[in-house]
């Protein structure tokens, strides 16, 4: 059934939730890049403030931890609070004409603290709340939620700022923050997560460290887990820089357009991954998603590898979309594997790992934009997308016992 998530009556309130929060996302971030990019006139600069929105990528495991003590719905319901209150900041920064690059990015540092583990938590409640049968089913319907916000934000994002201004612009934001905010209060509560021997004996609870350290020692000890890490960790490094924190730089510098035209290269991008996103919801997704995870990454990176010598604007905007849809595939398919092969105990901290992986992104950022100052755009775009395709085949040999055979065994047992 398409829709077969959507009968858990928490997941009808997370996922209208998410939506809002993630447009509220996508319009921040194509707002004040391309504000950086206008204002500054530096890669290197636009690199940071993409870089800075990830901060918090380094303490996801921590955020897992506390989002199996604490609950993870009184975690959400936190982090979005914050959201709202930078926002306003914002909003009145511009209002009032303080706001400049150095305010950016200082708040872009804040709400990286936090920002990176909400999908942290999106995904441990949907781990909590949803029938195993309906897994794939949810991942993909939250994945479309996300992938329509990209391509809704980055329109929107670029239309209001051009017309209204900044400061009318992050009064809309504020108010979706708002608006999530009020709907994440009916997703519901989880239990925090049971400690073993604590009911039976008194023993004392371990510390949040302790907590920390098993959630990581468990991945590193998971074969399937470690793999799949692992390439998250690679795509972020090589290929999300390109699809995503450089576009400003390629609409202003490559095919010089303005903000409209980088609205459009963000939504060729995120409206082929809301095709996938759907594709995957229609269809069930693969059978086997631990092999499509590698073979759609390797499509991701070819796409690309087009994109960073494609002839035209228009051109630029279809390539971009191919790579949308693969992409798409290949994440919900991870994500599906970290969810079917982690212990329940551990699930918020395997997301938090999960999300540590994201620390790749504002490394490939900020070297990529070290690069294209020396090499150039096509030459660093062309030799992330080689190191990115060599590795993800290097990571499918290496551990080919545990995900191309014994879970392809699996699957056909199914």
């Amino acid at each position: 059934m398409i829709l077969a998530a959507f009968r858990v009556r928490s997941f009808r309130f997370q996922w209208p939730a998410d939506l809002l929060t993630s447009l509220a996302f996508e319009m921040e971030t194509l707002i004040l890049g391309w504000f950086v990019m206008v204002h500054t006139g530096s890669v290197v600069l636009l690199t940071a403030f993409g870089s800075l929105q990830h901060l918090g990528t380094l303490a996801a495991p921590m955020f897992g931890v506390l989002g199996d003590r604490l609950g993870v719905r009184t975690m959400l319901c936190a982090m979005r609070v914050a959201y709202a209150a930078l926002a306003m900041t914002l909003m009145i920064l511009a209002h009032t004409g303080n706001l400049g690059p150095v305010a950016v990015l200082l708040i872009a540092s804040l709400s990286g603290i936090v920002r990176p583990n909400d999908l942290v938590m999106r995904n441990a409640i949907i781990g909590e709340t949803i029938p195993p049968a309906y897994m794939i089913n949810a991942l993909s319907a939250s994945r479309a939620s996300m992938d329509s916000a990209r391509v809704a934000g980055a329109l929107a994002g670029a239309g209001l700022s051009t017309l209204l201004g900044v400061g009318p612009a992050y009064a809309v934001i504020t108010a979706l923050y708002l608006a999530s905010l009020a709907l994440s209060f009916g997703i519901a509560r989880s239990r925090p997560a049971p400690v073993p021997g604590e009911a039976a004996g008194g023993v004392a609870r371990p510390s949040r460290y302790a907590d920390l350290k098993d959630g990581l020692v468990y991945v590193w000890t998971t074969p399937t887990l470690l793999a799949v890490l692992v390439l998250a960790f690679l795509v972020n490094l090589t290929a999300y820089p390109v699809s995503g924190g450089l576009l400003p730089y390629v609409a202003r510098q490559v095919f010089v357009v303005d903000a409209t035209g980088l609205g459009w290269l963000s939504a060729g991008f995120s409206f082929g991954a809301l095709l996938g996103s759907i594709a995957m919801v229609v269809s069930g997704g693969p059978r086997r998603t631990d092999r499509a995870t590698f073979v759609y990454a390797a499509l991701w990176y070819l796409s690309l590898l087009g994109f960073a010598h494609a002839p035209s604007f228009a051109i630029g905007v279809v390539i971009l979309f191919v790579a949308g849809l693969v992409q798409s595939v290949a994440m919900i398919s991870l994500m599906g594997v970290v969810l079917e092969v982690g212990d329940p105990r551990f699930r918020a901290r395997v997301m938090g790992v999960r999300m540590l992986a994201v620390y790749g992104l504002p490394l490939g950022l900020l070297g990529s934009g070290v690069l294209i100052e020396r090499a150039g755009y096509a030459a660093t775009v062309s030799l992330l997308c080689v190191i990115g395709l060599v590795c993800t085949v290097a990571i499918g040999m290496r551990w080919r016992a545990s995900i191309w055979e014994a879970r392809g065994e699996e699957s056909r047992g199914r």
